[in-house]
């Protein structure tokens, strides 16, 4: 997927149910949707373990969310991807993103054949950073 594409993406979504979303400051799963807060983006907390995370209310799945949300950004191993890629085509999600090291050739077929945007093993918030300009949280 070429710089444009992403550019595209991160300019067309605003709100993004984060699947694995963690509680643990120091892992990517907060740093990274902590700063896509900052960058003005909306979160949505996916973890059956949380009740809050980054102030926002936490949802045990992405079928649990009452919110529309434009894009899943998935922060699971990739044998786990199947079911999330299976709920997010049910979902209004336009984008599936999984993260940096995360890759599910199958699921991902499914979901563009489903017609939803599919980015695998990139890190959101150094493509946003790059792109736009931003300051990636150590």
């Amino acid at each position: 997927m070429d710089d444009s594409e992403v550019r595209r993406i991160l300019t067309t979504i605003r709100t993004i149910a984060v699947v694995g979303c963690s509680k643990d400051p120091a892992k990517d799963a907060h740093r990274v949707p902590k700063y896509m807060q900052m960058a003005g983006y909306r979160i949505i907390p996916v973890n059956p373990t949380a009740d809050v995370i980054l102030g926002e209310k936490a949802y045990p799945s992405l079928e649990a969310v009452p919110i529309p949300y434009d894009a899943v950004d998935v922060f699971r191993p990739s044998a786990d991807v199947p079911p999330i890629v299976d709920q997010a085509i049910r979902g209004p999600a336009k984008v599936i993103w999984m993260q940096l090291g995360i890759r599910h050739e199958e699921a991902a077929k499914k979901a563009q054949a489903a017609g939803k945007t599919v980015v695998q093993d990139r890190c959101m918030m150094r493509d946003h950073a790059r792109l736009f300009g931003g300051h990636i949280l150590e």
